[in-house]
């Protein structure tokens, strides 16, 4: 008599926080689903609890397997990286934050669902963020044969259905304490809402903010030499650096003169807009600093095209299309903006903002020559005239045409 082989169950990779709603999804889609659940957390610079401490809580809760990944190089050097050399603002403001973070945890759950053969992908995310998007959207384009599912969305599970399956399960998960706001954060900035932000009248008050200290306050300014090449930042004030340190010292010296708070009403993927608070004071600082660097080592034309590639790129990469193909066509296009993008930039930080005070670099386009005003002056103005004449002469003659009609 042939001996018949148990039946196969189907595992569930989940994106876990070690928070209340990701650590009661283990159990929810467990009942929901009669699935495995393999709880996968990574570490991209967002600070809190060790990395084991999450991964045995994941165990207590019912996963069968738990997987912990620091990421934060991965992050600084594969996504924030990126983004510094694309001087990406979201609605010229925004250096997209968490909209950054989501392909990096996505590689890791494709991973791990590879790994331990699952084939759904569960995350925690609402119906009405962006976020969603960012995970499945990602997910579909490395791994088109995995499903997706978002237990807070697809089974309505509210924070209140959270605490009470929590407490009757008897998790070991704290249920009383409730921020009043939803935060995200991770090294390159943290992002704030909801609560009474969500009254866009009511302005931030100090508890909000973590990453900045009030710019209000009277303190020294800060003087900082930030060295790139090629528009990778490689060292602070001479000591060279990593991405990720860089990002990391800037975050403590410009957030300690209060710069990179960003108060905004943002046009969501979804149709909505939103009111959000964010803190990227190393972000905003490099960006900054990458741009005048830019202004100096660009040619017009390149750096004229460049800033209409900056905005698609940033509008991408928000949209949850990092692994896009168009995406990664403008990649291409902006490591070869950045080539000669090398040099240091003087910035003094304070009172909430970042200053650039001096520029250097080999790879200069600025000719003092050319540009003086004083004796020494090399420029022939008298080329001038004719050049005008030229290059007007077009809107000239149609104006003539339009004075007759």
């Amino acid at each position: 008599m042939d001996r018949k082989e148990a039946p196969v169950t189907e595992r569930v990779v989940l994106a876990y926080s070690g928070g209340l709603d990701t650590s009661v999804a283990i159990g929810w889609i467990a009942e929901e689903t009669g699935a495995e659940v393999i709880a996968v957390a990574v570490d991209v610079g967002q600070g809190g609890e060790d990395l084991d401490v999450i991964r045995k809580r994941a165990l207590a809760c019912g996963a069968v397997e738990a997987e912990v990944a620091d990421a934060k190089d991965e992050f600084a050097e594969e996504y924030c990286l990126p983004a510094i050399k694309a001087n990406a603002l979201y609605m010229d403001r925004y250096p997209l934050v968490s909209a950054l973070s989501r392909p990096a945890i996505v590689k890791h759950l494709v991973a791990a669902a590879r790994k331990h053969g699952a084939g759904t992908v569960a995350h925690g995310c609402t119906g009405k963020g962006n976020d969603q998007v960012r995970f499945e959207a990602g997910i579909s384009s490395l791994a088109p044969d995995l499903t997706c599912i978002a237990p807070v969305r697809d089974y309505a599970m509210s924070r209140d259905k959270a605490i009470a399956f929590c407490e009757a399960k008897g998790l070991p998960i704290a249920t009383t304490k409730k921020s009043p706001y939803s935060i995200d954060q991770n090294v390159f900035g943290r992002a704030v809402e909801t609560g009474f932000l969500e009254d866009i009248w009511n302005a931030p008050i100090e508890d909000v903010y973590e990453y900045t200290a009030d710019p209000a306050t009277p303190r020294e300014a800060d003087e900082v030499i930030i060295t790139f090449d090629k528009g990778v930042p490689v060292a602070i004030d001479g000591e060279p650096v990593t991405v990720l340190q860089a990002i990391q010292r800037l975050n403590e010296r410009a957030g300690a003169q209060g710069v990179g708070r960003i108060d905004m009403v943002e046009d969501r993927l979804v149709g909505i807009k939103s009111r959000e608070v964010y803190e990227a004071p190393g972000a905003i600082a490099l960006i900054t600093a990458h741009q005048e660097l830019e202004a100096v080592t660009v040619e017009r034309e390149l750096a004229r095209y460049k800033r209409q590639v900056e905005q698609r790129w940033g509008e991408l990469v928000y949209d949850g299309l990092w692994f896009s193909p168009l995406k990664r066509a403008l990649d291409g296009f902006i490591a070869e903006a950045n080539e000669q993008v090398s040099g240091e930039i003087r910035m003094t930080l304070h009172g909430g903002r970042a200053v650039v005070t001096g520029r250097k670099s080999q790879e200069s386009l600025y000719d003092f020559n050319l540009a003086t005003y004083d004796s020494g002056d090399t420029f022939d103005q008298s080329l001038s005239k004719g050049f005008i004449e030229i290059f007007g002469m077009s809107s000239k003659i149609a104006a003539k045409r339009d004075l007759q009609q």
